[in-house]
């Protein structure tokens, strides 16, 4: 059955239609994009170097990736981004967090203990706890 020319034509085509699919994700992120926060060139320099300690293990075309990457892009986080897809980084991700899930942020903390979050919203929220801008009180 799994053989079989009607399974591996179907298979093709949900390839196609995930390929065309990924494409379009990708089309309507880069067309609204989301603006990042301005800040003090000192907060973003702050921020900048907290974030050398995060990595996110990403696909390109995927939509919760998508979803992370958005985020970032509204927080202005330079977070470094890993290709899953690639073998090594694959087998990275599944030598240190025992599964290929994505996307997964691994977050290094200062004494050295690494932590993976898989989930989007997860990983949302996480990076608006540590990193969205003080609210701006007004002095009148």
């Amino acid at each position: 059955m799994l053989g079989s020319p009607k399974f591996l034509q179907w298979v093709d085509s949900m390839f196609v239609v995930r390929w065309i699919l990924g494409r379009i994700i990708l089309l309507l992120n880069f067309i609204f994009t989301p603006r990042g926060i301005k800040r003090s060139a000192q907060q973003q320099q702050d921020v900048d170097q907290a974030c050398e300690k995060l990595a996110l293990y990403q696909f390109a075309a995927c939509p919760f990736c998508v979803k992370v990457r958005r985020q970032m892009k509204r927080l202005s986080l330079t977070i470094e981004t890993k290709d899953a897809k690639t073998s090594a980084i694959a087998a990275e991700l599944q030598q240190h967090a025992s599964r290929v899930k994505v996307p997964c942020l691994r977050i290094e903390s200062a004494n050295g203990d690494v932590q993976w979050m898989f989930e989007s919203s997860d990983i949302n929220d996480y990076l608006s706890s540590t990193f969205s801008a003080e609210p701006q009180v007004c002095q009148g």
